[in-house]
């Protein structure tokens, strides 16, 4: 009889452990429910920040593959946001435009991805004016271009275009991914992240194939350009060097072994992270996140970016 109690304070023990240890385990995989917990607000907040740059990149690139954008292929995404400013297409070669014309629906598919897990916000305020990227390029290499540039008037000059547009996204989920709490939440940013790196890796390698290009007729590398842009986008970030164009000093290279950049890396060629603030700056053009401007003529949406904006209001 002393046997079977301890068998079955034995068994009544195990199925106490275990069902604890199950419970536990369910706690840490599962993603809480976002309205009664600090660890989904804050991924949500996270995650609402980015459709910023996604509407932007859907835009963009819709309307330089087919002349028109999320109005016409998904109007449900915009949730009423006004259209953009000046969008156009692009006079774009066969294979240009079948590469953008890939993004642009990848794009369609990451508003999507994000609003079903965030409601998220409707379409901000979007200026992609020939005269908007006329004015970064102006302010890119201290001088005022004659003409202005165009960045649909080739291929050439809608590619150094868009090579504005996808990095400044990934530097976003990098910074962003480790802040996360949620599995759920990481998951989706790192498909996000793989995609939008693939989009500027494609970019990238296109432009290094042209890399010694002379515009017309500024008489301005493709490398060159890069170049600038980059250095633009440092400065206005302030937050150090996480931007290089398409050629590097030796040292600068990967392992100090190279020149060309095809890839951009730090030290370890692991890609550069950037905050919401950052990005800001840099999607602004005035290099402070309390200022829009830029792309975003009536500034971002969502709580981080209104959060500047409510600020500097309150003022």
């Amino acid at each position: 009889m002393a046997i079977t109690k301890e068998r079955r304070s034995l068994l009544v023990s195990m199925v106490i452990v275990v069902f604890f240890f199950n419970f536990h385990h369910l706690q840490v995989m599962s993603c809480p429910d976002p309205a009664t917990t600090n660890c989904t607000d804050q991924d949500r907040k996270l995650l609402e920040f980015p459709l910023n740059l996604e509407y932007l990149e859907a835009e963009f690139f819709l309307f330089g593959a087919l002349g028109f954008g999320l109005d016409k292929v998904a109007p449900n995404l915009t949730m009423g946001g006004p259209s953009p400013i000046g969008a156009q297409k692009a006079n774009l070669d066969p294979l240009t435009r079948d590469i953008i014309l890939q993004f642009a629906w990848q794009e369609v598919g990451h508003l999507r991805a994000i609003k079903k897990t965030v409601k998220g916000f409707a379409r901000p305020q979007l200026d992609l004016s020939k005269k908007a990227f006329a004015k970064v390029m102006d302010k890119a290499f201290g001088v005022k271009f004659v003409p202005p540039f165009n960045p649909y008037a080739n291929s050439y000059n809608y590619l150094i275009a868009s090579y504005l547009v996808p990095y400044v996204g990934l530097t976003g989920y990098v910074g962003a991914n480790p802040k996360l709490q949620c599995p759920a939440s990481r998951k989706l940013v790192a498909g996000l992240l793989g995609v939008e790196s693939g989009q500027d890796a494609v970019i990238r390698g296109m432009l290094y194939a042209r890399a010694a290009h002379i515009v017309y007729p500024y008489g301005v590398t493709v490398a060159a350009f890069t170049d600038k842009i980059s250095d633009l986008r440092n400065k206005l970030g302030k937050a150090g060097v996480k931007d290089e164009g398409l050629v590097v000093p030796k040292f600068m290279g990967a392992e100090g072994q190279v020149i060309g950049n095809v890839l951009v890396g730090n030290e370890f060629s692991l890609s550069f992270d950037r905050t919401p603030e950052e990005i800001l700056r840099i999607v602004y053009g005035s290099g402070n996140e309390s200022v829009p401007g830029g792309f975003y003529p009536k500034g971002a949406d969502g709580e981080i970016a209104k959060s500047y904006l409510v600020t500097v209001g309150s003022e």
